[in-house]
């Protein structure tokens, strides 16, 4: 079975060793076997898990929830449920964070198109019924 040097695995996931040391120092990786010397040596599966723990930090999850769902895991089928609930939780939060971004690209998409018109006019004055930043003033939340 091939095995990977930290400095292997930092470079495929784009992370620092310092970081895969890191990890490990808060518990992420009890699976990843040592030499006697102490050289870690990761697996392809190890990797796998790697991304995963990852991906649930790229959610926003904190390292101590990570941690948790890294002991369920090596708990076993008892805490099926328990992981199941947390990854429904976390596509929750994505969908949030989605719908959060698909908000911001419609601001971007705008201004986009703003300045693409004001460029083709050659001036900012095409727009001059709008707000100093270029928002049409019906988005103003105004009191009458």
């Amino acid at each position: 079975m091939k095995t990977y040097s930290i400095s292997e695995v930092a470079k495929e996931l784009n992370l620092t060793p310092y970081t895969l040391r890191y990890y490990d120092k808060e518990g992420l990786m009890p699976f990843v076997e040592r030499t006697s010397s102490g050289t870690r040596l990761f697996k392809e599966s190890d990797i796998g898990a790697l991304k995963v723990i990852e991906c649930l930090k790229a959610t926003g999850m904190p390292i101590k929830e990570i941690k948790k769902f890294i002991d369920w895991c090596s708990d076993g089928d008892s805490t099926l449920q328990q992981r199941y609930d947390m990854f429904m939780e976390r596509k929750a939060t994505v969908e949030a964070q989605m719908e959060e971004l698909k908000k911001t690209m419609e601001v971007i998409e705008h201004k986009c198109l703003y300045y693409q018109t004001a460029l083709d006019a050659g001036t900012e004055d095409i727009h001059k019924e709008n707000s100093p930043i270029g928002e049409p003033r019906s988005w103003a939340k105004t009191e009458a």
